[in-house]
């Protein structure tokens, strides 16, 4: 179904989605997949040591929600921890940067956890190269519990608008123990149209933006049936998928109105910041790229304190080709010699949002 603006402004206002809406009430009213969030509620309730640390482990953030971590129990005391290849994102992670990022704030969580339930990890990575375990994860008696821990369960990606009002000095000087802060506002607005671009190039490259389509899930049912990928969910949008007006099809497709109203939220809503926060390494290896996970949970842990909310923009990072423009660019305004930027992200005061799904922990633990 194709909508202009104009016609989808008048449909809401004239009753079509209020009509869908309220002939539906109690089916709206019951649209949070509360089955699919359930490991935010269950996270350290095991006993075993391990396996109380993974269920907190698994909220880590990572892209498009693929959760690609498995990990195996052995012995009394040890995990190897894997990434599942088959949920590599090949055209917009063709050399599996961000997942190993992504890896890096799962380990980094874990330890946190098994700290604050009175173990010490002692961890190896990449013990066998990178066709073995990302890490192996002895757990001895000890370790000091991590005040960033305290956030774990607020922490969530924040997609929204922000609020138009600057990030605390204080703020920034906390943060920038983890990662640069860039406000000065000359910065920001470079940053705001580099940004966009490169989100613009994912949106309309089609095999990329299909890429995330695949990984859509549209509403209750399909989030239930697959808590990972990118969750559409809630009565709002509920209402509109009942209307006939937001679908899979419409999102596959870049002449339709649903696709180019999605396209200008995600712009606003990306406009809508007044600063960012970059980490960088000196190296890219792959031991470089997991420290940078390190270093990005413990960012967005200490920013969740502090009352902010963030949202990678990464897409400039980037690797497939027609991306390259942009990967040069943010580069050149925001690395230092020899220096890879990992991540980028807004930062800013955002509304109050759900946390993301989550498989539960026995789906990545196979010998269970």
């Amino acid at each position: 179904m194709k909508l202009s603006r104009r016609k989808m402004i008048g449909l809401m206002g004239g009753g079509v989605v209020v009509a869908a809406t309220a002939s539906a009430g109690v089916f709206l009213a019951t649209r949070r997949p509360t089955r699919a969030l359930a490991p935010w509620e269950t996270a350290g309730a095991y006993t075993e040591p391990r396996m109380k640390a993974l269920s907190y482990a698994l909220l880590a953030p990572n892209p498009h929600n693929r959760q690609p971590w498995v990990a195996e129990l052995r012995g009394s005391n040890m995990l190897a921890i894997y990434r599942d290849k088959r949920l590599n994102l090949p055209e917009t992670d063709p050399f599996d940067r961000q997942l190993t990022v992504g890896m890096g704030c799962f380990l980094e969580l874990l330890r946190m956890a098994a700290a604050e339930d009175g173990y010490d990890l002692q961890m190896e990575l990449f013990p066998l190269g990178e066709d073995g375990p990302v890490a192996t994860a002895y757990f001895a008696k000890g370790g000091t519990p991590d005040p960033l821990f305290a956030h774990v369960f607020e922490r969530h990606t924040n997609r929204n608008a922000y609020k138009d009002m600057s990030v605390s000095a204080k703020a920034q000087a906390v943060l920038a123990d983890y990662a640069t802060i860039k406000s000065d506002k000359a910065e920001v607005a470079a940053l705001r149209k580099l940004t966009w671009d490169a989100m613009d190039v994912e949106l309309t490259t089609q095999r990329v933006m299909m890429e995330s389509v695949d990984l859509m899930r549209f509403g209750k049912a399909e989030i239930e049936a697959n808590p990972d990928g990118i969750a559409l969910s809630g009565p709002f949008l509920e209402s509109l998928m009942l209307a006939g007006m937001l679908s899979r099809e419409d999102q596959a497709d870049q002449t339709s109105s649903s696709f180019q109203q999605g396209r200008d939220m995600i712009r606003d809503a990306m406009n809508a910041t007044q600063a960012y926060a970059v980490v960088t390494s000196l190296g890219n290896s792959r031991v470089d790229q997991i420290k940078a996970g390190y270093d990005w949970i413990r960012l967005q842990l200490a920013a969740t304190g502090l009352g902010l909310s963030m949202q990678p923009v990464s897409q400039a990072l980037q690797e497939f080709p027609e991306m390259a423009e942009h990967y040069s660019a943010v580069h050149e305004m925001l690395a230092g010699p020899g220096e890879t930027v990992q991540m980028l992200a807004r930062l800013g005061y955002g509304p109050k949002i759900d946390p993301s799904p989550r498989w539960p922990l026995e789906t990545r633990v196979p010998n269970v």
